[in-house]
């Protein structure tokens, strides 16, 4: 069982940074490919980013390659998602999920544990 618990969305302007943090608590945070989702109002959860259990491989959605980096601390049981020149379409809540698994997926119901999501609003 792993129990996920993010923070540092909030609101920032066209062009800022933010970096969030996915805590994990539980046992086995080492053996879960760790991913990131995004919802906006009234839209689909959709797939941001991505990395397989080792960290080696990782995977971005085609909006935010170039601008988001996904990270993970093993010894801290945390990963992370460095969001740069962030723009208004970004504005969503964003989870982090986890699977036991060595290699990732796109897909949301792929992963077992969900956090409860933090926001991120990004004005023009």
């Amino acid at each position: 069982q792993v129990q996920l618990v993010e923070s540092g969305g909030g609101l920032v302007q066209a062009g800022d940074s933010l970096r969030l943090a996915c805590a994990a608590s539980g046992r086995g945070f080492s053996n879960n490919a760790m991913a990131w989702f995004r919802q906006a109002p009234g839209k689909e959860r959709d797939f941001v980013a991505a990395h397989t259990r080792s960290g080696g491989i990782t995977a971005y959605a085609d909006s935010v390659k170039g601008r988001f980096t996904i990270s993970r601390d093993n010894a801290k049981n945390t990963v992370y998602l460095q969001m740069n020149s962030l723009e208004p379409e970004d504005t969503a809540v964003y989870y982090c999920a986890a699977v036991r698994s060595a290699t990732f997926y796109r897909t949301s119901s792929s992963y077992t544990y969900w956090g409860q999501g933090t926001q991120v609003t990004v004005s023009s």
